[in-house]
């Protein structure tokens, strides 16, 4: 029998805990995202995968907030984050800070997710977009690199918050050692 595993199986860090353990090399820069549903899935994405942090920009709404606490189930408490008022200046932050900015969107000379690998030891910042017009033209200019999930159907985008699970699970995963999992 396949048993599925109780919550105690599962042995979860606290939001403390959390707090003071190690993150992988991730920031994500939400750029005026606008559902509040959209911001607390990625916020709970981003503790699943123990991100560094995320950059909340524009017209992007910030905890407390029932709609984002409705889809974070808590991760708002957990994944560290900060506002500011422009895409760009959490960008100035991240470059000075030592972050490679990649934009993920649909580009020219964007890089397919399967042939991306992260180079160990580099910090990658992650700029998820609009929910209709995506990542601002300015922003994908200011980029280090774009990077796109190739897609095979009929419409032209991901959900950013599907998105974000995307992508956090392939760096992840290219980051991840025997010795950095608990």
């Amino acid at each position: 029998m396949n048993r599925k595993k109780t919550m105690a199986d599962l042995g979860r860090m606290t939001a403390d805990e959390f707090h003071r353990h190690e993150k992988f090399p991730v920031a994500i820069v939400l750029d005026n995202v606008r559902s509040l549903n959209n911001i607390g899935s990625i916020f709970r994405s981003a503790d699943a995968f123990r991100a560094d942090h995320i950059c909340l920009c524009g017209i992007t709404a910030t905890p407390p907030s029932p709609e984002i606490h409705k889809t974070a189930l808590g991760a708002e408490e957990s994944v560290s984050w900060r506002h500011y008022d422009s895409t760009a200046d959490a960008l100035d932050q991240l470059r000075a800070d030592g972050w490679t900015i990649c934009a993920i969107e649909q580009a020219d000379d964007s890089i397919s997710l399967e042939r991306f690998a992260p180079e160990p030891g580099k910090k990658y910042a992650i700029i998820l977009g609009h929910e209709v017009y995506g990542v601002d033209q300015t922003i994908v200019n200011a980029a280090d690199m774009t990077i796109e999930i190739p897609q095979f159907g009929t419409k032209h985008s991901l959900n950013v918050a599907v998105t974000a699970g995307i992508l956090l699970w392939h760096l992840t995963a290219n980051f991840i050692a025997p010795a950095n999992v608990k």
